[in-house]
């Protein structure tokens, strides 16, 4: 990962999560489950998705290490991606349902934000576990505590597993292109889905 300052930001070439280990973060929130620091109610599915963009523009940017809980009950460690406000230009979500008895493999697939017409999200949290992209990132602060965070959206609340004292960074603003993640949960306060169009296809398809 090479870094360089460009005009009061900072420009990450092909942007790697850059969390605390997935194996400490997951010990770390143990630890503060064990002492009812946290909540242990929300939970995912059994499948990751991936998720590509050309383009995604935010402004509120903070992201911390955190975990799902997979239906079943296995702990998935995460790094949780928000922003206060987004916009998103050729956006496309897909994830493979595998062995449908006569039929196989079958890939939903969903794309919006393209003709020009970009995405928009407000109070958007993506729990990923891998990105790829070009990443520039303006006054950035890297190691704040999750919950003292002021640039980003506030954590997410409700029954997530993270510590508020934990390992975090806040931008006031982020620009990524060429977006390649993989995903277990997203959710957002509006999510404006210009150019839907959505479509169950044969085998496996996805977005990348």
């Amino acid at each position: 990962m090479q870094s360089e300052q460009t005009r009061g930001g900072t420009r990450w070439k092909r942007f790697a999560v850059v969390m605390v280990p997935s194996v400490a973060a997951t010990a770390a929130i143990g630890v503060a489950l064990a002492q009812g620091a946290l909540a242990a109610s929300f939970s995912v599915s059994g499948q990751q998705f991936k998720v590509s963009a050309n383009k995604l523009e935010g402004t509120g940017f903070l992201q911390y290490g955190a975990y799902d809980v997979q239906h079943g009950g296995k702990n998935i460690p995460i790094a949780v991606s928000s922003f206060k406000s987004a916009s998103i230009t050729g956006m496309c979500q897909s994830v493979v349902i595998p062995g449908i008895p006569l039929v196989g493999d079958v890939t939903m697939k969903l794309q919006a934000g393209g003709n020009g017409t970009a995405v928009e999200a407000k109070n958007l949290y993506i729990d990923l576990d891998n990105l790829n992209a070009d990443a520039q990132f303006n006054n950035i602060n890297i190691g704040v505590a999750a919950g003292d965070s002021t640039k980003g959206p506030g954590m997410k609340g409700g029954g997530e597993h993270a510590d508020p004292g934990g390992f975090a960074q806040e931008a006031d603003s982020a620009t990524l292109t060429g977006v390649k993640q993989t995903a277990w949960a997203t959710s957002a306060g509006t999510f404006k889905l210009s150019g839907l169009s959505m479509h169950v296809l044969k085998g496996d398809q996805e977005c990348y």
